[in-house]
């Protein structure tokens, strides 16, 4: 499941400047294949921080708050990476794809939450996180309140 395609990066960028940054053979058309590494990439590092807190890639079917916000920032994310395979960056790309990735970390660290209407599933595979194991303990506050 992908949270963009390459006809959202188009449309976000326009045709001409989509062309231009991912047409290396200057041959006048869009090369696909460098759209693909940009998003695929984007969603990747999105998922990254996401896998922390969600099951990814995240069901974005049931909820299309989720979809939308995932979208805008996984597009930053893209274009930022387009962008830099031929600097300079523009400043105001660097910036957005600076607050896609604040954004995506504060989710990561439970600061903000998906805008899901249900509930969306979390992490299975990281197993385990802490697990307390040997003997009771035995000096407690009630222990220690008798002394």
């Amino acid at each position: 499941m992908s949270y963009i395609t390459n006809a959202n990066i188009e449309s976000r960028l326009g045709t001409a400047l989509y062309i231009q940054l991912t047409d290396d053979a200057g041959t006048g058309m869009a090369d696909a294949t460098k759209a693909d590494e940009a998003r695929l990439g984007a969603e990747g590092e999105a998922n990254s921080y996401l896998a922390t807190r969600y099951t990814v890639p995240v069901d974005v079917t049931s909820s299309p708050e989720v979809a939308a916000v995932l979208t805008s920032f996984v597009l930053d994310i893209a274009v930022y990476r387009l962008h830099r395979r031929k600097p300079p960056v523009p400043p105001d790309v660097v910036r957005a794809y600076a607050e896609a990735v604040t954004w995506l970390g504060r989710v990561a660290s439970a600061v903000v939450q998906l805008p899901a209407g249900v509930a969306l599933a979390e992490p299975t595979t990281l197993g385990i996180l802490a697990e307390n194991t040997g003997p009771a303990r035995s000096m407690t506050r009630e222990t220690l309140d008798q002394l």
